[in-house]
């Protein structure tokens, strides 16, 4: 057989010289003094944009373009308090669209320095998980498999670590690494092999150690060389390219009109300067500027929205795509359940004893069980199994000789896809041989042990039994060694079994309603575990998940061949005993049967599969910062009901960007319709452009912050997903924008002609019309609040934002319409109150009008 050396140096590799929980660390205080001294663990790349980087890309917008060019035929034309009335509304309309950008800017930040790598620490004794920012020279590190290192350090203990440094070096394979053997305290250079050094930004690809900071932020390695590291440059998405191509092309149709319109006035009536002014009107009416402003603040803020339900969005595109989610693929374990694992059952030969029943005098009989099932696991344990292994042999062997405090651990046979046990291989002082503990899946540790067929039949009986409670089921095994080499695999032990440990880890509390509303909105929940098949179904009853197809294992599924899963998969919602890897299988045979995919994962082999799906969702709590880095939303919580509500929110993210879509065409027809009409008929002008100013600070915040903050629509999680291919600008929603924009222009423009003919002043006309315009435009926004034939839901309270737009719109209209100098700005004479009550009713018409038009397209709401 194969045997490896076991050397001095080896020894020291796998034996934890330095214990978690014997380090103090750095105290919070000194941590945060170092951090207020030496700045962020951070290089000075991606950079958030500063305010005056927004006000710059502000100003270039088109509109402004336009308002500039104004500003400039005012002053041509001798009209100086015009031209300064029109600037000191350009900076109004200018600050609220810096508002809506840095509130945007705001968001993302936030969502950045959630995203960023986490680290685990040690700070006055105890482990905590911070962002990789704020990690401070001096500060200990504990670094496992699928970590990024966080800074420069120097190992103080490790086992089995080996590293990927191609970051730095370029080289793929992973570089192993040792345990410093004295003081240091200057980092040395990449790549070495053997060497006590991780760098910052590398990856742990296999084991764990625990490391002290030497360097952080531009000081490391990484730093002084000047590589960044990588920022994907994410593609549009469907809706981002869409939306750049409407803009485009109205824009230009819209500038086409706008020059014809204005040739036409100059050669009409001789006053190219006014036609000039009529062109920019037009111009500034058709102009869709607020679409991509739209779009931007609206998956920003949706991002920071989801954030709030703990799931942290890293590509904020990936918001979008959650309203069209088919089929949710989620982990048991920490997501279903609480990963709060309690040891439960002991099974030794024909005898159980369950620990839920009683906790003291273990009988001698188990002793040994859970003795080696505590030597089968780490010593300070990350794993939920591990730590209850280890706290019940800690509890129940307590007054005995089982527990093994001076033992040395030499070296350990990890977990693969090929044998799901591991063994760790011990050396006690007393004794001169080494003694091994495995622990593993029942069918892996009986194969470990080589028992006939009729002994493993009677383990995996005993397995069903636990696992119809619900119990997550491993089996133990021991072994003891002479030879002065040990064997390159744990087959070549003579392993013998001594039993099997159930652990019970409860279900969530929310995870079952959360499961009944994603079967209400047409989404499929498929669970996928490492669990034993009668664990699973267990729990799918215990949690209302449709098992009628009954469970795959992973055995059965690398026996079909990709038709044959993509057939099963249409009928089967549960997947045990599946390695990572398979993960990835399942992924691309959902793809190819037309579903779109949300996908949990946490560990490193996770990443394809995560990346693969359409929305890759990692685990915040235990998953890996590879994981994180594939996926494109992190589980804060690792919470199951955090998905169901990040999928709400989705949904009602695109509903109420098709609401903002709708509402600016329905506002922007009669805003055109006022400009050209008088052009055609030889009337005398409506609108000039510090009317539309003056719409814009309507039409700005009502589409990009009041539709944005909009609550979700009653029953919402109870319609089937939308289709991926489902367009922002679906024709059956637009039309309602064009009848409600139609049916406006119409009242608008008789109400104007009928007062400029039968009081025969166009400044009286003009007003009423403007004011009517206005009023409208505010019956527009809470006719499209709400989708729903229920007409209490237009005047639900919940929106702040509403209550601003709609009071400050109505006091500004009311300043224009009394004080004097905004009445001749904007060439208006004074209303009377037969004028009000034309306004009143219509903005009441208008609001049931257009309430209707919503009605009649009830059936086809928005995904």
């Amino acid at each position: 057989m194969t045997t490896r050396p076991v050397s001095a140096a080896d020894r020291n590799d796998v034996t934890t010289k330095l214990p978690i929980g014997s380090i103090p660390g750095l105290t919070e205080d000194e941590a945060a003094r170092r951090l207020a001294q030496a700045g962020y663990n951070e290089l000075p790349s991606a950079q958030p944009r500063s305010v005056f980087a927004i006000a710059l890309s502000v100003v270039r917008e088109p509109i402004f373009l336009l308002l500039i060019a104004c500003g400039a035929v005012y002053l041509l034309l001798g009209d100086a308090r015009e031209a300064g009335l029109l600037l000191a509304f350009v900076f109004v309309v200018m600050g609220l669209t810096l508002y809506q950008e840095r509130k945007s800017e705001r968001a993302l930040e936030a969502l950045r320095d959630l995203s960023s790598p986490r680290a685990l620490v040690v700070r006055g004794g105890e482990q905590r998980r911070i962002p990789g920012r704020e990690v401070v020279r001096g500060d200990w590190i504990v670094l496992s498999e699928g970590d990024r290192v966080p800074a420069d350090a120097v190992l103080m203990s490790c086992t089995n670590l080996a590293v990927d440094e191609s970051l730095l070096s370029g080289e793929s394979v992973p570089v192993e690494k040792t345990a410093a053997q004295g003081e240091v305290i200057e980092m040395g250079r990449p790549t070495a092999e053997h060497s006590p050094f991780v760098f910052s930004g590398t990856l742990v690809v296999q084991g764990k150690g625990s490391a002290r900071v030497l360097a952080t932020g531009t000081s490391t390695e990484t730093g002084r060389i000047g590589k960044a590291l990588a920022v994907l440059e994410e593609e549009p998405t469907r809706t981002q390219r869409e939306t750049a191509l409407v803009v485009k092309r109205v824009a230009a149709i819209g500038l086409a009109l706008a020059a014809i319109v204005a040739v036409a006035y100059g050669a009409a009536r001789g006053d190219w300067l006014n036609g000039l002014l009529v062109g920019i009107t037009l111009a500034m009416a058709i102009l869709p500027e607020e679409l991509p402003v739209v779009l931007t603040v609206f998956l920003a803020l949706g991002a920071w929205r989801i954030s709030k339900r703990r799931v942290l969005t890293r590509r904020v595109p990936a918001v979008e795509m959650l309203g069209a989610t088919t089929v949710l693929c989620v982990d048991k374990t920490g997501t279903l359940t609480q990963n709060r694992m309690t040891l439960t059952a002991l099974a030794a030969g024909d005898a159980l004893w369950q620990l839920e029943v009683e906790r003291r005098n273990l009988v001698e009989e188990f002793h040994a069980l859970l003795e080696f099932g505590v030597l089968a696991s780490h010593r300070d344990p990350f794993d939920p199994m591990e730590k209850a292994i280890r706290a019940a042999g800690l509890e129940l062997l307590a007054e005995t000789e089982h527990l093994h405090a001076d033992w040395t651990l030499v070296d350990e046979y990890p977990l693969s896809p090929e044998l799901l046990a591991m063994s760790r291989v011990w050396r006690s002082p007393d004794l001169r041989h080494y003694v091994v503990a495995a622990k593993g899946a029942p069918e892996a540790v009986v194969d470990l042990c080589h028992l006939d067929e009729r002994a493993a039949a009677a383990v995996l009986r005993q397995v069903d039994g636990m696992a119809r409670r619900g119990l997550r089921v491993l089996a133990i095994a021991c072994a003891a060694f002479r030879e002065p080499q040990l064997p390159a695999i744990q087959h070549d032990f003579e392993f013998e079994f001594l039993g099997l440990v159930g652990l019970l880890d409860p279900v969530r509390p929310g995870v079952p309603q959360a499961i009944r509303e994603a079967g209400q909105a047409g989404i499929r929940v498929i669970m996928i575990t490492g669990d034993y098949p009668e664990t699973a179904l267990n729990i799918a009853r215990e949690i209302g998940l449709a098992s009628a197809g009954g469970a795959m294992t992973g055995a059965e599924l690398d026996r079909l061949d990709e038709r044959e899963l993509q057939a099963r998969l249409r009928e089967v919602s549960l997947f045990c005993r599946v390695v990572p890897e398979q993960k990835l299988r399942l992924v691309e045979a959902l793809k190819a049967n037309g579903e779109v995919v949300a996908m949990t994962g946490d560990g490193v082999n996770d990443a394809p599969a995560l990346k693969a799906a359409h929305i890759g969702i990692a685990m915040g709590g235990r998953g890996t910062d590879v994981a994180r880095e594939a996926a494109a939303l992190v589980l804060l919580d690792d919470d199951f009901s955090s998905i169901v509500e990040a999928i709400k929110v989705g949904r009602r993210i695109f509903d109420n960007l098709r609401k903002a879509v709708a509402f600016l065409v329905a506002v922007h027809l009669p805003i055109v319709g006022l400009s050209m009409v008088p052009v055609l008929l030889g009337w005398p002008l409506i609108l000039m452009p510090i009317h539309i100013l003056f719409l814009q600070l309507i039409i700005d915040p009502a589409c990009s912050l009041v539709f944005e903050a909009e609550a979700e629509e009653p029953g919402i999680m109870r319609r089937p997903p939308r289709s991926p291919e489902a367009s922002l600008f679906d024709p059956r929603q637009l039309l309602r924008g064009v009848a409600q924009g139609v049916i406006a222009i119409i009242v608008l423009l008789a109400l104007y002609a009928f007062t400029l003919y039968d009081h025969g002043g166009d400044a009286h006309a003009r007003a009423l019309a403007f004011a009517s315009l206005v009023v409208s435009s505010l019956a527009l926004i809470l006719a499209n609040r709400s989708w729903s034939p229920r007409i209490r839901d237009a005047f639900r309270s919940s929106n702040v934002a509403l209550r601003w737009v709609m009071a400050g719109a109505l006091v500004f209209l009311a300043l224009a319409l009394h004080v004097p100098m905004l009445l001749e700005a904007f060439r208006f004479s004074p209303l009377h109150t037969a004028d009000l009550l034309t306004l009143l009713l219509v903005a009441v018409l208008g609001f049931f009008v257009f309430r209707q038009i919503n009605f009649f397209g009830a059936e086809q709401r928005p995904g």
